[in-house]
C-alpha cells in the first residue's frame, strides 16, 4: 500500500487534543504564555481559589510557600475543595475540578449561590493547572474527613483517599510543581510572590497573607495584612505628601452590558486622593490586579476630567484662549485606587489583565462623577487646591512641550554647512560603530588633538570656556548654553528629562546617537579635573543611557615623561614611575611632568591618548558618574548643609593643597 505523502489534507487529518494534552501542548492559550508569565499566572489560579474562600468568609489566612525544587504550595482554612461523589453529575468532583475544563462552582449566579463574586469564574484554572504540572498533591479537610489525591502530569496516581478526621479546622492544601516540560521556565522569583500576594492583602481587608521562601533548610517569612484594605494602601502610598485627605467611596449596583442582556451585580470600593509629589492608579476585579485597567480606566479618565473641567470652567479659572485639560494633567497629582466585583464578568482573556465589561465602565464613570461632585460642594477648599494643582500641571506640560520642541529644532538636523558647530572637526567616516567622538579643552588641545588624530574615524570637539554646572541650572537655562547645544547636535542622540515637571522635554534616541565612543580628553590639573566633572555631569544628567551602554570614557593623560637615551617612559601614576627608575638602574634619565595636552608633540599625543593601539581609556560607569554627581552637588550645588558636614569630615585631606601665605 502505497505510503501517504505529508501534503495530503483529507477527512483524516482533523484531530483533537484530548485529556491533559489540552494543556500541556497549548499552555499559552490558557495561561497568556509559556514562559514564566504563564507559569506565574498558573500560581495566581491556585491562589485565586483560596481568595475566593476568604473573601466568602471562610478562613482569615493563606499561606504560599516557595520551595528550592521550584515546587510551590497553597494552604488556606476555607470549606475545602469538595471532592467526594456528585449525585447530580454522576461522578467524583476532584475528576471535575482537577480534571475537567470548563468545570467548578461558580458557574450559578443565583442570589445566595456558591460564591457572590469570585476571581475564578471560567472553570479553567485548577484543572489546568494540575494538567501542566509535574506532579500535584492535595490534601482537604472537609465534613470531618480527610482526602489526599496524586496526580503526575496530568494523570491520577492511584485514587481519592479518603480518611476521618477528628479536628475542627477545614481547608485545603495543593503543593505542585510546574513541570518544564509545559513551561520553558518555572524559577519564579520571590519578588513575584511578594507583589502578587501584597496586592491581594490591600484588596482583601483583614486577610493575612503569608509568604515563606525556603532558605537551606529554614524559610524566610513575610506577612501582609491590610486592615482598613485599599484606604490604608492609599495612605501608604501618599504619606506625608497629600495635597488633600483620603476619599473613601463604596457602591453596590445592578448594571447591564447591553439594552438585552440580564442585569448584574457590581459593587465599588473606591478610595483616593491628590498630591503634588506622588502619583498613582491601581485597578483591580474580582481581586485580580488589572495591569491594562480596561473599564475603571477609562470610567477615572472620563469623570475626573469631566468634574475637575466642570469646575475650572465654574470658577472662571482658564484664561481666555486656554485649552482644558487632559487626562495626564490629572494623573500627574492623582493617586487613586479602585477594587470591584461583579457578578459577571468579561476579561481580555484568561490572565484577567483588562475588564470589558461597558455595564461596569457606565456604572463605575456615573458613581465616580457623583462622588466627586458631591466631594468638591463638601469641601470647598480642598477642591479649589485639587484644581488649581492640576491646572498647574497643565500649563507645566505645555510649557514643557514648547520646549521639547525648540529643544528639538535646535538640536535636530544633520551637520551640513547650514547647521555648523563652531571649530568642530569631523572625521571621514559614516559608520557610527567606527567613530570616535574627542572631546577637548581649548584651541591649543584642539590643535594637538587635529593633528595627533586618525582623520578616518576620530573627530575633536573643543569645549570653549567653562560649561554650566547642569545639576544647580533649570532646563531653560542649560539649553540656552551654546557649549551644550552645541555639544548635543553633535552626540545626535537629543535629550532626556527624568523630571515630573519636565517629562515631555526627553527627545532622547539612542539610535541617533553619531559615535562608538565618546572621550573626556582633558589636562591632569585643577582646571582639567573641573571641566571633566562638569562635563560628566551635564552627560549623567541630560543623557544618562549613554552611560549606561557604555559610550562614555575618559582618556588618560601620563603624569610624567621619563626621557633616556634610547627611549621614552610615560607613567600613568607614582607608582608606574617608581617602576621605570627601577628599570633604568644607573642609565642617565630625565623625568618632568607631562604638560598639557595644547603643549604636547603631535607623536607624543598620539602615541599616549588617540592610538587605540596604545592609549589608555577609562570607561565610566553608571556608579561612577552618579558618585562624581552626588559629590559635585556636596561641593558646587544647593547642598549647604552637605557642604559643611563635608568640610567637617574631609578638611584635613585638603590641608597640604590649601594656598595660604
Amino acid at each position: 500500500m502505497p505510503r501517504k505523502k505529508t501534503t495530503d489534507y483529507d477527512n483524516t487529518s482533523i484531530t483533537t487534543l484530548k485529556g491533559a494534552d489540552r494543556v500541556r501542548k497549548r499552555p499559552a492559550v490558557i495561561f497568556g504564555s509559556d514562559g514564566i508569565d504563564g507559569c506565574q499566572h498558573s500560581v495566581f489560579e491556585i491562589l485565586s481559589n483560596s481568595i475566593d474562600e476568604a473573601r466568602e468568609g471562610y478562613g482569615k489566612k493563606i499561606t504560599v510557600t516557595r520551595y528550592s525544587d521550584g515546587s510551590i504550595e497553597v494552604e488556606d482554612h476555607g470549606r475545602g475543595i469538595p471532592v467526594d461523589y456528585n449525585e447530580n453529575e454522576k461522578r467524583y468532583n476532584w475528576e471535575l475540578v482537577f480534571c475537567e475544563l470548563y468545570a467548578g462552582g461558580k458557574y450559578n449566579n443565583n442570589e445566595g449561590e456558591s460564591y457572590e463574586f469570585s476571581l475564578g469564574m471560567n472553570g479553567l484554572g485548577l484543572c489546568s493547572t494540575q494538567y501542566s504540572s509535574e506532579y500535584m498533591d492535595v490534601d482537604i479537610r472537609r465534613d470531618g474527613y480527610r482526602y489526599t489525591l496524586r496526580f503526575e502530569k496530568g494523570e491520577i496516581v492511584g485514587k481519592l483517599k479518603k480518611e476521618p478526621y477528628s479536628k475542627k479546622d477545614t481547608g485545603t492544601k495543593i503543593h505542585w510543581k510546574p513541570d518544564l516540560e509545559v513551561f520553558t521556565d518555572i524559577d519564579i522569583q520571590p519578588e513575584y510572590f511578594l507583589d502578587i500576594m501584597k496586592r491581594q492583602a490591600i484588596v482583601n481587608a483583614g486577610i493575612e497573607f503569608v509568604f515563606r521562601n525556603q532558605n537551606g533548610k529554614s524559610f524566610d517569612t513575610t506577612s501582609y495584612n491590610y486592615v482598613n484594605g485599599i484606604v490604608d494602601h492609599v495612605a501608604e502610598v501618599v504619606g506625608e505628601n497629600g495635597l488633600s485627605s483620603i476619599q473613601h467611596w463604596e457602591t453596590e449596583v445592578k448594571t447591564r452590558d447591553r439594552d438585552d442582556k440580564p442585569e448584574y451585580k457590581c459593587k465599588m470600593d473606591i478610595s483616593v486622593a491628590f498630591s503634588n509629589k506622588v502619583h498613582l492608579t491601581e485597578y483591580y476585579h474580582n481581586s485580580s490586579w488589572l495591569e491594562h485597567g480596561g473599564a475603571p480606566d477609562k470610567a477615572v479618565r472620563n469623570a475626573f476630567v469631566y468634574q475637575i473641567d466642570s469646575y475650572l470652567k465654574q470658577n472662571n479659572k482658564y484664561n481666555k484662549t486656554e485649552s482644558k485639560i487632559k487626562y495626564d494633567d490629572v494623573e500627574d497629582s492623582l493617586v487613586c485606587v479602585i477594587s470591584s466585583f461583579s457578578s459577571v464578568s468579561s476579561y481580555e482573556n484568561q490572565t484577567k489583565k483588562a475588564v470589558t465589561n461597558k455595564g461596569i465602565q457606565d456604572a463605575m464613570t456615573a458613581f465616580l462623577r457623583q462622588s466627586l461632585e458631591v466631594y468638591f460642594i463638601e469641601n470647598p477648599l480642598e477642591a479649589e487646591k485639587i484644581c488649581e494643582q492640576v491646572l498647574i500641571n497643565k500649563r507645566s506640560r505645555e510649557n514643557a512641550e514648547k520646549t521639547r520642541l525648540n529643544i528639538k529644532k535646535k538640536l535636530s538636523g544633520n551637520l551640513d554647512i547650514t547647521n555648523r558647530v563652531a571649530k568642530f572637526v569631523d572625521c571621514r567616516s559614516k559608520d557610527t560603530e567606527q567613530r570616535e567622538l574627542f572631546i577637548v579643552e581649548g584651541d591649543s588641545a584642539l590643535g594637538a588633538c587635529k593633528q595627533a588624530r586618525n582623520p578616518d574615524f576620530q573627530a575633536i570637539m573643543p569645549i570653549r570656556g567653562k560649561i554650566l554646572n547642569c545639576l544647580k541650572a533649570d532646563y531653560g537655562k542649560i539649553f540656552k548654553s551654546e557649549i551644550i547645544t552645541d555639544l548635543l547636535k553633535v552626540l545626535g542622540c537629543g535629550v532626556e528629562v527624568k523630571s515630573k515637571a519636565n517629562k515631555n522635554l526627553s527627545s532622547f534616541d539612542m539610535n541617533a546617537l553619531r559615535w562608538s565612543k565618546i572621550i573626556l580628553c582633558t589636562d591632569a590639573d585643577v582646571d582639567g579635573f573641573q571641566i571633566r566633572t562638569l562635563l560628566l555631569t551635564m552627560l549623567y544628567r541630560l543623557t544618562p543611557t549613554l552611560i549606561e551602554e557604555g559610550k562614555v570614557f575618559i582618556a588618560e593623560s601620563p603624569l610624567y615623561e621619563i626621557t633616556s637615551k634610547n627611549d621614552v617612559y610615560f607613567a600613568y601614576d607614582e607608582v608606574e614611575k617608581d617602576k621605570f627608575i627601577e628599570q633604568l638602574g644607573k642609565e642617565k634619565f630625565t623625568i618632568q611632568r607631562s604638560k598639557g595636552l595644547g603643549e604636547n608633540e603631535p607623536d607624543m599625543m598620539n602615541l599616549t591618548t588617540m592610538n587605540p593601539e596604545s592609549r589608555r581609556l577609562i570607561k565610566v560607569l553608571p556608579a561612577d558618574a552618579e558618585q562624581t554627581a552626588e559629590i559635585f552637588d556636596v561641593l558646587l550645588g544647593d547642598n549647604l548643609q552637605g557642604r559643611k558636614d563635608y568640610i567637617v569630615e574631609h578638611g584635613n585631606e585638603y590641608i597640604d593643597q590649601l594656598d595660604v601665605s
